[in-house]
C-alpha cells in the first residue's frame, strides 16, 4: 500500500489580552471536513508553492529561523512562516503585516488578496513553539509547525471575521485556560498545555516534537 504523503503545514496560536488572562483564537472545522471534523482548532493549513516567493516587511527573529531548521529542510523555514500568516488571513480574515511603500510586481495568486489590502507580511514577533506529525491511519497527514503570536501586529478589528473564508466556523477568542473544555484534537490538547506552561515561565530546552515511528508515539525536544 502506497504511503500517504506527509505535507508540511503551519498553524498559528494567536493570543490577545494580558499575560495573566490571555485569550486564544480558535474556530471549529465543519462536520463534513475530511480531516478532524467538528474539532476546534487554531488557524492553519498546508504549505503552498507560492509561500516560498513571499518577502517579509521587517526581520524574522533569527532564533525562530534557526529552530525551524533543526531536523528539517532549512529552505522551508521562511515559507512555513509565510504559510502560517496566509492561513491566518484566509481562515479568519485577520492580517499580520505592516504597510509597504515599494511596488511589488510578482505576487503569487493565493497572496493577491492579502497584498491588495495594502499590507505585507510581518513576522517580527513570531515564535516557533511546537512541531507534530499526524499519526498514520488518518485521512491526511501533516508535518505541522505551531507558531505563537501576540495580537499586537494584527491590523484592524480583532473581532472582525467578516473576510474569513468560512473554512472555520464559530471563530472566537476563548480564555486560554478554558480552551481545554472545547472538543479538541489530541495534539491541540498537548500544544495548549505547552503554551500555558511557557507563559507561566516554565523553562524547557528545545522545541517539543511529537511524532510516530514503528507503531510507537514519541515526544522529544529539538
Amino acid at each position: 500500500m502506497e504511503k500517504m504523503e506527509i505535507r508540511n503545514a503551519a498553524t498559528v496560536i494567536l493570543l490577545r489580552g494580558s499575560k495573566k488572562n490571555p485569550h486564544v483564537l480558535m474556530g471549529q472545522r465543519g462536520q463534513n471536513a475530511s480531516f478532524m471534523p467538528n474539532k476546534f482548532v487554531f488557524p492553519g493549513g498546508a504549505l503552498d508553492q507560492g509561500d516560498s516567493e513571499i518577502n517579509f516587511n521587517g526581520d524574522i527573529p533569527l532564533k525562530c529561523l534557526n529552530q525551524l531548521r533543526v531536523k528539517a529542510d532549512p529552505a522551508l523555514a521562511k515559507p512555513l512562516i509565510a504559510a502560517g500568516i496566509r492561513e491566518l488571513w484566509e481562515e479568519t480574515g485577520l492580517i499580520l503585516g505592516s504597510k509597504f511603500e515599494n511596488k511589488i510586481n510578482l505576487i503569487p495568486e493565493n497572496w493577491k488578496g492579502f497584498f491588495a489590502s495594502g499590507y505585507q507580511p510581518n513576522a517580527d514577533n513570531i515564535e516557533f513553539v511546537f512541531r507534530a506529525i499526524t499519526p498514520p491511519g488518518r485521512s491526511r497527514r501533516f508535518d505541522a509547525r505551531f507558531f505563537l503570536l501576540s495580537s499586537h501586529n494584527i491590523k484592524g478589528d480583532l473581532d472582525d471575521f467578516s473576510k474569513a473564508s468560512g473554512e472555520l466556523s464559530h471563530l472566537q477568542w476563548i480564555e486560554l485556560n478554558s480552551a481545554h473544555n472545547l472538543d479538541l484534537p489530541f495534539v491541540t490538547e498537548i500544544v495548549l498545555s505547552e503554551v500555558i506552561s511557557k507563559l507561566k515561565g516554565s523553562r524547557n530546552d528545545g522545541i517539543p516534537f511529537y511524532y510516530h515511528e514503528s507503531g510507537t508515539s514519541h515526544f522529544q525536544r529539538l
